[in-house]
């Protein structure tokens, strides 16, 4: 029978080699489980790909393990990982079929494995980190609250009416795309961006779907489209910023157990009374996050902000329909 009770690593700081990822466990050095699936690395050709860690190291998708003891790998990793595979060779109906809370475990676990590794080398960095994680105690708790839904991995739970974050899924047309596989995240935003083949997972992980709400009639427009890359990355870059504006952090309860229950429920609140769910949209900001997605084509924030009242867009026309691109032309 499956125990009911959350593991909570953070009031301990139980971050090392030595314990499970998951469950607190204590493991050996030989387990551990792959970041980034085996399956995922082959399909990709990823394994020699190089990653930079927040302490300026280099490691590559390969080498990116966690601590992970032999039940929660065969029992609750190797499973989800086999159904996102299955669902991953059916491209984005596939994906679409699929629960979406086994895609937030899924993101989850690759955003969480990449954190695991910064506290972990935070203890003995190859150069410290401006900002360490391990110290600031807002995000700490922040992380904290996210690991608790990431548990229901390993635990069954239940989420009372809420999804803890907003999930996004583009297709991208084939005519110029030539990137098989692209990952981005940003750790204290936690914002998150998967490309496979052509589908294009995009997620928000701590916001109980509320960017997803925020982003709703721009999403919609793009359902049932095929998008040209540049359309992506100013997708992704209107995400990543709600994410950089998003101003709450959501709080989990776990309800009472009675005698015969057979998982967990979580509850949330978000306090919007004493915080603004989001601060102020700033243009500038906007642009400079746009500019980094849009690297690839070479497009400046000065010819992002021609019109200073109205950014650059590539997936709206003036009237703010959908704009159908198939081949891009760079402007001027």
């Amino acid at each position: 029978m499956t125990e009911l009770k959350l593991y909570d690593p953070f009031p301990n700081m139980q971050f090392s080699d030595k314990h499970c990822f998951l469950c607190g466990a204590h493991t050996e050095p030989e387990n551990r489980t792959p970041v980034f699936a085996t399956w995922l690395q082959d399909k990709y050709q990823l394994r020699d790909k190089e990653l930079l860690l927040l302490d300026k190291s280099i490691t590559t998708y390969g080498e990116l393990t966690i601590p992970c003891c032999d039940h929660c790998h065969t029992q609750h990793v190797i499973p989800l990982e086999e159904e996102i595979a299955v669902a991953t060779e059916q491209g984005i109906a596939g994906l679409q079929a699929l629960d979406p809370k086994k895609l937030f475990q899924w993101i989850g676990k690759m955003y969480y494995g990449t954190l695991i590794t910064e506290l972990i080398k935070e203890a003995d960095p190859l150069i410290m980190p401006q900002n360490p994680v391990s110290e600031n105690p807002k995000m700490l708790g922040k992380f904290r609250e996210f690991f608790k839904v990431l548990q229901s991995m390993r635990v069954p739970v239940e989420f009372a009416d809420f999804l803890p974050c907003s999930l996004f899924m583009l297709e991208v047309s084939p005519t110029e795309d030539d990137l098989p596989f692209e990952y981005q995240d940003e750790l204290t935003t936690m914002a998150f961006s998967i490309k496979l083949g052509p589908v294009v997972l995009v997620c928000t992980l701590l916001d109980n779907g509320i960017i997803g709400r925020a982003l709703g009639k721009l999403y919609r427009l793009t359902q049932g489209q095929q998008l040209h890359p540049v359309q992506v990355a100013e997708f992704k870059a209107r995400v990543f910023y709600a994410a950089y504006i998003f101003n709450v952090i959501p709080e989990y309860f776990e309800r009472p157990l009675q005698p015969s229950d057979t998982h967990i429920t979580l509850d949330t609140i978000i306090d919007d009374v004493t915080n603004e769910i989001f601060n102020p949209w700033e243009m500038t900001a906007y642009a400079h996050m746009l500019e980094e997605m849009l690297k690839p084509w070479d497009i400046r924030e000065k010819e992002i902000l021609a019109d200073p009242g109205k950014p650059i867009s590539f997936l709206l026309d003036d009237v703010n329909n959908f704009r159908p691109i198939e081949r891009f032309q760079k402007q001027g």
